[in-house]
């Protein structure tokens, strides 16, 4: 791929105005009239699956005393959305491609294209990159398929980053940016970083390994859904007066406008209900196996020629040292010390893990509580488990494992599992 290519589709991104054009008229387009992870425009219903279409589910053996690992992440939330400016450190062109929030492995790919399309503008023939985590590696490899010469600095390997210590699972807007810092601007930025993400996706479906797959998720209740709609609060005031979200209505969401790509959920019908809940959903969600995509990308990236140089950053002047004149920057929370970025506000995350268990083929989410199939273990996670829904974890910066918040969540998913008689069609 020329850089003249790469620097076009920066700037164009063909399709962004076909897309929206679909996503605002799906009914014109052929589509169902419905939208992405359930969520539905005001009149319209949601298609029930079709009797027979849920297959036989192995049940999850979810038990505290089966816990592997606990992994904490502190997601780099920044309230206007991510960073994707550019300026000038000396003689260094730095260009900053971090503050995510939690949607960092799922924007990843079109926020590489954003940066690298603006690193190009000042025709390098080398380019380094600060940070090894999701986004700095597909930062790198889109630098490296727009010809360029690529050195990443970076104080950790994936594996031992932030990013595989996050769900992995396709989350586009999952604390992106708050509505009214981001501004009505931010949704079109967003609406080309998922679209291009989403694509450069789907050339890694089907491969040995599946290092990216998808996997059917049920989404379980109690109660009717819709039934609640309240916004969580963790004090008065606003993100305008505290400069801290208090409230899960101050966050802002896209996912309708790629509702024309992404499959719509479905109800299940009471007959066709295998779980022992009153309401559930499918839908059919992307996911990343951590193990297998990060050895790809990192396969990648040295058979192109690339680089790895640990190093750590204290401050914007240790770029002096670097012979590289342009500098992506991706360094995730870490760029609120070392660039001394105030605006990055972390949110803590926790995992726990199971034993693998190949036979269980999807994921449930019920009661703030989600558990999903992975190569590597079965991931389990308090989604909503405070009540606070998306205000969960804001502000906290405990990197710490929490055993009682575990296996809370593991005792969650193994009582819903110990009411559960599969269904053998």
């Amino acid at each position: 791929m020329r850089r003249r290519d790469v620097f076009a589709g920066s700037l164009a991104l063909g399709g962004l105005a076909a897309g929206r054009a679909l996503a605002s008229d799906p009914i014109a387009a052929g589509l169902p009239a419905s939208s992405a992870g359930g969520a539905k425009a005001t009149g319209e219903s949601e298609r029930t699956a079709l009797p027979g279409t849920i297959p036989p589910l192995v049940p999850i053996r979810a038990h505290v005393d089966q816990i592997v690992d606990i992994k904490v992440c502190l997601r780099p939330f920044r309230p206007m959305g991510p960073r994707l400016d550019v300026e000038r450190i000396g003689d260094k062109l730095v260009v900053h491609n971090y503050g995510h929030g939690g949607s960092g492995w799922s924007l990843s790919w079109g926020s590489a294209e954003i940066a690298v399309g603006k690193a190009l503008t000042a025709l390098p023939r080398q380019v380094a990159v600060i940070g090894c985590g999701i986004v700095g590696l597909t930062s790198a490899l889109v630098a490296q398929r727009a010809g360029l010469d690529v050195t990443i600095y970076t104080k950790d390997m994936l594996p031992h980053t932030r990013s595989v210590r996050a769900n992995g699972s396709w989350t586009p807007d999952s604390r992106i940016a708050l509505t009214t810092p981001a501004g009505p601007e931010f949704g079109d930025l967003w609406e080309r970083m998922a679209r291009y993400s989403w694509k450069s996706y789907r050339d890694y479906l089907g491969l040995p390994g599946n290092p990216i797959e998808f996997r059917d998720s049920y989404i379980l209740s109690d109660k009717p859904f819709g039934s609640t709609q309240e916004f969580a609060s963790t004090g008065p005031g606003d993100y305008a007066s505290n400069g801290m979200p208090r409230s899960a209505s101050e966050f802002a969401h896209y996912s309708d406008r790629i509702r024309d790509v992404i499959p719509a959920a479905e109800v299940i019908a009471a007959h066709d209900n295998p779980f022992p809940v009153a309401y559930a959903k499918r839908e059919a969600v992307m996911i990343f196996n951590f193990g297998g995509y990060g050895h790809l990308l990192l396969s990648e990236f040295y058979q192109a020629g690339g680089k790895v140089v640990i190093r750590e950053f204290h401050a914007p002047s240790d770029l002096k040292g670097l012979k590289e004149k342009v500098i992506i920057n991706c360094p995730g929370l870490a760029a609120r010390d070392w660039w001394s970025d105030k605006t990055l506000i972390p949110v803590r995350g926790q995992t726990a893990w199971l034993p693998p268990q190949p036979d269980v083929k999807y994921g449930v989410r019920y009661n703030g509580v989600s558990a999903l199939s992975k190569s590597d273990g079965i991931l389990i996670q308090g989604f909503n488990a405070s009540g606070l829904g998306e205000m969960d974890g804001v502000g906290n910066s405990f990197e710490h494992a929490d055993r009682m918040e575990a296996e809370n969540a593991v005792t969650t998913i193994g009582g819903l599992f110990s009411r559960f008689s599969p269904r053998r069609g």
